[in-house]
């Protein structure tokens, strides 16, 4: 059975690469997230300053600590002790890296690249700034259509995330949304990236393996 399901999940993602290229994005189609980093890690100069979006998927690569090591200059607010001045300023430098490395809450089948968020800092930086875009995406956030997909970010990765960020908002008390107006609510904005921003070089790199949330 599980051979069925891996066969499945294999030629969803196929598909999903097919699309995505033919709406110009340029595409990666890898086993597991040792060949996801090596991919990224071609993909960056070494002299290039890398900005890092809030991701759970980017860590679990491990690509953080080999651009580190080589010598790239690395821009991340996910530090701890940080003041909220200090915090704000790291993110608006991450807007202005030479390559700006994240990933997205959501893919559709059909390529269509879905984000929601509460501050805006990382859906801006893949549509505006840095000089080149890398995305990262697991399987386990390939949906059927836009639907869906909002679905799955308002009611796994919203609560998830919450929970993570300790915020006690109502989707953390009830395991779902229920569309609140939370003063600190983080489903503030959503963005559809139907093809590459027209004058950002963009990279998406589809994970045959679960990251991320």
């Amino acid at each position: 059975m599980k051979d069925l399901k891996n066969w499945l999940e294999e030629k969803q993602l196929k598909r999903t690469a097919e699309f995505l290229k033919e709406r110009g994005f340029e595409v990666f189609l890898v086993k597991d997230k040792e060949e996801a980093k090596n991919v990224v890690l071609k993909l960056i100069p070494e002299n290039a300053t890398v900005g890092i979006g809030g991701s759970i998927t980017i860590r679990e690569i491990g690509v953080i600590e080999e651009l580190e090591k080589r010598g790239n200059k690395v821009i991340h607010h996910w530090k701890e002790g940080l003041t909220p001045e200090e915090d704000f300023e790291i993110r608006r430098q991450e807007l202005l890296s030479d390559v700006f490395l994240s990933s997205v809450n959501a893919l559709t089948f059909s390529g269509e690249l879905v984000n929601m968020e509460g501050i805006g800092n990382r859906v801006a930086a893949q549509i505006f700034g840095p000089k080149k875009v890398i995305i990262v995406v697991g399987k386990n956030k390939l949906v059927v259509n836009l639907e869906t997909a909002i679905w799955r970010i308002k009611n796994i990765v919203a609560p998830l995330n919450a929970k993570r960020l300790k915020l006690e908002l109502p989707c953390v008390e009830e395991g779902y949304c229920i569309d609140c107006n939370h003063p600190k609510k983080i489903c503030r904005i959503t963005t559809i990236l139907e093809a590459p921003p027209a004058r950002t070089p963009f990279y998406v790199v589809l994970v045959n393996e679960e990251l991320g949330f």
